[in-house]
């Protein structure tokens, strides 16, 4: 059997194994990482070799850490991406280009209408009847997007909102707020089946599902990195997060914002969670904790988008699609019936 992981912003990891009776027989690594002293790559197959099939990816990378000598150098991996390339071999995972892409990029809709679109597009992936789909947002009006789990209260100012003109909504995804004014962010959303992620970590899929789009900020001139769990950042500061969500029927939604220009005071009268956040990292403004890609690169939102859908096709062959007419109306629907509904934005009092 055979393995492959990349490690985001790292290098390739290759396992190849056969299991007999259960247990792991047979096992090589390799890949185009760095390891000193050399003689560990040996230690590193025996702490493997005679481990049981079901172990976990976790249990791998404590067996790997425990046999590497002393002063041992790993650079490029770790001994939880042996782990991951080890699952994703004994569960034959998928790579991006084992399926046919697409990418969506259409007309400005409603915060709302947004939102219902990611849960109705997501199903589709996961029932078979969408190819698994990038789409970049475009929003026609701005919006604070709380997270599934968090209080309405604890999080938003509405006084705030309504000066700025902000709609406050909520996603069906975990994390946390996120301040979209309509012009001045970069939203995109993957959904994908759950056997492009199989045998990776709910983390380490975060890192998996993002590293695309690092490489697209990184051939604009940012030095983007991924800062665990969900940060996507540069050495000028954070660029933007993600959320995911996993649907029964395995559908995978991945969605990401990033902020190409930012208002820092409205920020902090918009959210309330961020005034404590900025105090906590003793940060003075909200501008200074997040730096945005127009002061970063000096491009326009639409060429920085360009470049991102042009990195994605050349990594998976994507093609150019769009939204059918029935998913629209299954997505209106699903606004009507949960989106825009008080009971769905203060479920989290």
């Amino acid at each position: 059997m055979h393995g492959e992981y990349k490690v985001p912003g790292g290098k390739l990891v290759v396992v190849d194994l056969d299991f007999e009776d259960g247990l792991i027989r047979r096992f090589h690594l390799a890949g185009d990482f760095f390891l000193e002293p050399d003689t560990a790559l040996a230690d590193i197959d025996a702490a493997v070799e005679g481990m049981p099939v079901e172990s976990d990816a976790s249990t791998i990378a404590a067996a790997v850490r425990a046999a590497l000598p002393d002063g041992a150098q790993l650079l490029g991996f770790s001994p939880e991406a042996v782990g991951t390339a080890v699952r994703r071999a004994l569960v034959t995972a998928p790579g991006w280009r084992d399926f046919d892409w697409e990418i969506v990029h259409e007309k400005a809709v409603s915060p709302r209408m947004n939102l219902a679109l990611d849960e109705v597009l997501t199903a589709r992936v996961g029932d078979g009847r969408r190819r698994p789909t990038l789409r970049i947002w475009e929003w026609d009006q701005s919006a604070v997007v709380i997270g599934s789990f968090q209080s309405y209260r604890n999080e938003v100012d509405p006084e705030g909102a309504a000066r700025h003109g902000f709609d406050v909504v909520r996603r069906i995804s975990g994390g946390g707020a996120m301040l979209m004014a309509a012009g001045q962010i970069i939203t995109y959303s993957l959904y994908v089946p759950a056997a492009l992620v199989q045998g990776m970590t709910f983390a380490d899929s975060y890192a998996f599902l993002d590293d695309w789009v690092l490489q697209a900020l990184r051939s604009v001139g940012v030095n983007a990195t991924y800062q665990p769990l969900n940060d996507i950042a540069s050495p000028s500061g954070k660029i933007g997060g993600a959320a995911q969500k996993r649907l029964a029927n395995g559908g995978v939604l991945h969605h990401a914002t990033i902020s190409y220009d930012i208002d820092g005071q409205v920020m902090t009268e918009v959210l309330r969670i961020g005034r404590e956040k900025l105090s906590d990292k003793g940060t003075v403004s909200a501008a200074k904790r997040v730096d945005p890609l127009r002061t970063q690169t000096g491009m326009a939102r639409a060429d920085i988008i360009e470049r991102f859908k042009d990195t994605f096709r050349a990594l998976t062959g994507a093609e150019d699609g769009t939204i059918s007419d029935d998913e629209y109306r299954d997505a209106e629907a699903l606004v009507e019936s949960k989106f825009a509904t008080d009971a769905w934005l203060h479920r989290v009092p």
